[in-house]
């Protein structure tokens, strides 16, 4: 966005698309943070954009792991789905397309567990290479409106969300379990990681 104005312009462009109907809705959805948070996530999905579509033809889950690999390894699919959010069934099943496509293996050496580390071939390394350069400079020109602080800001608050949601999911699988209510594989996962991430140093 070039200037303050032309910010303030889109802005009120958008809010209008929500001032319909009746307004006495009891969700007001423009001010609800969730769905704020879920609608630029839409907006920024890999699966979005065309320069991505352009460097690869991996769906959109094989490419957030082959990232997370990239990034991360050697790691395992359980360390992936925890630091991506993904479903464990998922994301076992995106390691193991990117393996037959030769874009990642397991690494060489390594004690064979039940979760076995891998990391990228160099085939996947030259795709993580093209992808990533992309993504660094879309996360330029998306924060140029945003100052240092602003950006600094964003991060600690993204961070802050992201825990208290795991937290009140965590809480809400544990409410669900105790009235006897049936809950899923998934739900299980979230407690799990919810255990995880407030583990006290020992």
């Amino acid at each position: 966005m070039s200037s303050d104005i032309s910010y303030k312009n889109a802005l009120k462009n958008r809010l209008e698309s929500f001032a319909q109907g009746d307004n006495r809705q009891i969700l007001s959805l423009e001010n609800h943070i969730p769905f704020q948070v879920a609608v630029v996530s839409n907006l920024l999905s890999i699966s979005r954009d065309p320069i991505i579509r352009s460097l690869t033809d991996l769906d959109t889950r094989e490419l957030r792991i082959l990232v997370n690999i990239g990034s991360y390894s050697p790691i395992t699919a359980s360390d992936i789905a925890y630091q991506t959010r993904l479903d464990p069934y998922s994301t076992t099943r995106a390691i193991a397309a990117l393996i037959k496509k030769g874009l990642a293996q397991y690494v060489q050496g390594q004690e064979q567990t039940r979760s076995k580390p891998v990391e990228l071939s160099e085939e996947g390394q030259s795709i993580y290479a093209k992808v990533t350069d992309h993504l660094q400079n879309r996360e330029e020109k998306l924060l140029e409106t945003l100052t240092s602080d602003e950006q600094s800001t964003l991060r600690q608050l993204l961070q802050k969300l992201e825990i208290n949601a795991e937290a009140v999911l965590a809480k809400e699988v544990q409410y669900c379990e105790s009235l006897g209510g049936s809950v899923t594989r998934d739900h299980k996962e979230i407690v799990r990681w919810h255990s995880r991430t407030t583990k006290k140093d020992t």
